[in-house]
């Protein structure tokens, strides 16, 4: 079959993200008899006259559209990207009688609200690199899509779903031919990085993640080996920095630790980086292994230094754990992003002041702090619940689609923003969410390449924000 497969992201805030799955799937396809072409939204001037220029030329047998994301998880600023994605169904409509499938980790989250809401004919939850090139061979034939795991479809006009499949075994890490599929030399003059997985799935239970519900929740390791491979493989074509993008990068620690120790041990010249560091297995052992492997930047993701909202989080791991990685950080000449979610259950003025005083005396003036604020509320997660019982959330689950987000009733709203910003008014190593909404970024990004610089970009944010104060940017 012609298949047309639609990357259909264009959030370019804080930098373009490559559509790893996207590409994985459009790999998978081809390799399994068909023809396929991606088109990729994020850098067209006009996306619709693009799908239709497309679809009446090529005229495929079978749409995909892959949603990266149902919105922006900003509760000052939202954007609901799902209702810019209903004009391009509308014209696929009007151009084509060809089934529309729905992918993408937005899909999984909510499967049978994104297709009620865009009208689509079938969508993939599970991985789709296994499960599209299996629903194209069973179109049409509803007593074999029951047998497919991890897929939806319409029976009587209403979306069926079948349940997902116990997770398959470890294997090979998987790599796109990116070049095949996708503008990368675009991607890379925004700074975007190279995405790449060394495993699928979660064991933790943050109450407001959907990782679990996406990637199920036992892991799914892909083979060391293989993990260096293909980063071998992406620098040798010119694809140098690589980000690991697992949801949590040292979990289990023995994985993190054999692939480390054997990128070490690779000439490899790629610049590599995680933003998804758990404090509980930051250890100087790792530390010590990702330095030698070529990792330029470190994120660690721990929400609070508060012991009150991190059990609110379900974090797993303390305020104590926070403060003995902060110490190994401060050993090591890596240099780190640590990155806070402020309003979570439990927070207070008192537990944001202790946050913010973390801030300041643990981490490095040299290292960034990024602060979000509020928590986007998905259906069938430990956080919907909590904010039911606290009186803060009435929608059935099929109308939260449309972004909603907590914060805690311990603390009023406009005192944290004010308490935040002012934050960053004194810290130039501070990020927030108005630094990612400045619309002069993508420009930022287009100096900073032309002059050398590669990512990660936060590494630069104190002489970023200098360089737009003195210009009298209030940034």
């Amino acid at each position: 079959m012609d298949i047309l497969i639609i990357s259909t992201n264009r959030h370019a805030f804080p930098a373009p993200v490559i559509p790893l799955g996207a590409c994985m799937v459009a790999d998978a396809a081809e390799r399994a008899g068909h023809t396929v072409r991606l088109l990729d939204l994020m850098f067209v001037q006009d996306p619709l006259w693009e799908v239709e220029r497309e679809v009446t030329v090529r005229k495929p047998d079978v749409i995909g559209l892959s949603v990266r994301n149902i919105d922006n998880n900003d509760i000052q600023q939202p954007a609901f990207f799902i209702r810019k994605l209903i004009p391009l169904m509308d014209t696929l409509r009007r151009l084509s009688d060809a089934p529309l499938v729905l992918g993408g980790a937005a899909v999984a989250v909510m499967p049978k609200e994104m297709m009620r809401h865009t009208n689509a004919s079938y969508a993939v939850l599970g991985d789709g690199e296994t499960l599209f090139p299996r629903l194209l061979g069973s179109i049409g034939d509803k007593e074999t899509l029951k047998r497919i795991p991890g897929i939806a479809w319409r029976r009587g006009g209403k979306p069926v779903v079948t349940p997902p499949a116990a997770p398959s075994s470890s294997g090979a890490c998987p790599c796109p031919d990116f070049r095949r599929w996708i503008d990368v030399d675009t991607y890379l003059s925004q700074l975007s990085t190279i995405p790449l997985q060394t495993k699928l799935g979660c064991h933790f239970k943050c109450v407001y993640c959907t990782y679990r519900k996406i990637e199920g929740e036992h892991y799914r390791l892909f083979a060391p080996g293989s993990v260096v491979e293909a980063v071998r493989k992406l620098a040798a074509s010119g694809l140098r920095d690589i980000e690991f993008v697992d949801n949590v990068f040292n979990s289990p620690p023995g994985h993190a630790m054999a692939i480390t120790e054997k990128l070490a041990g690779t000439h490899h010249g790629a610049r590599l980086q995680s933003l998804e560091l758990n404090p509980l297995y930051t250890d100087d052992a790792l530390l010590t292994a990702m330095e030698h492997a070529g990792f330029s930047g470190i994120g660690i993701t721990v929400e609070s230094a508060s012991d009150t909202v991190l059990s609110g989080l379900g974090k797993g791991f303390d305020a104590g754990d926070v403060h003995r990685a902060a110490r190994i950080v401060r050993k090591h000449a890596l240099p780190c992003v640590w990155i806070f979610m402020i309003g979570g259950p439990g927070e207070t003025r008192a537990t944001i002041r202790e946050t913010l005083r973390f801030a300041e005396s643990c981490v490095r003036s040299s290292d960034i702090v990024f602060f979000t604020i509020g928590i986007r509320i998905y259906p069938e997660t430990e956080l919907a619940e909590i904010a039911r019982r606290q009186g803060l959330l009435s929608l059935p689950p099929e109308e939260m689609l449309e972004p909603v987000f907590y914060f805690s009733p311990g603390v009023e709203f406009s005192w944290a923003v004010n308490e935040i910003r002012q934050y960053a008014a004194h810290h130039m190593n501070c990020i927030n969410s108005d630094s990612l909404r400045l619309p002069f970024l993508p420009v930022i990004h287009r100096w900073g390449y032309r002059c050398g610089i590669r990512p990660p970009l936060w590494r630069y944010t104190r002489f970023i924000r200098r360089g737009l104060r003195a210009l009298g940017v209030d940034a």
